[in-house]
């Protein structure tokens, strides 16, 4: 039973980690919408990168 209720607590926790995020999301945007549009940009350049230098390697190893 035990292990139940920790596994709950755990999940609780999650969730308000999750509500917590949100919230500064909806913050940032609305407080510094062009900040956080910089924000978006970067990190969808990192993972445009990142795809960039796995289709690199696939295409090494490959060859």
């Amino acid at each position: 039973m035990i292990e139940g209720e920790r596994r709950a607590a755990v999940a609780q926790a999650g969730k308000i980690a999750l509500y917590m995020l949100v919230v500064f999301v909806l913050y940032t945007i609305i407080t510094s919408p062009e900040r956080a549009a910089d924000l978006v940009l970067v990190g969808f350049e990192g993972i445009s990168s990142a795809a960039h230098g796995v289709g690199e390697f696939m295409s090494e190893l490959v060859n």
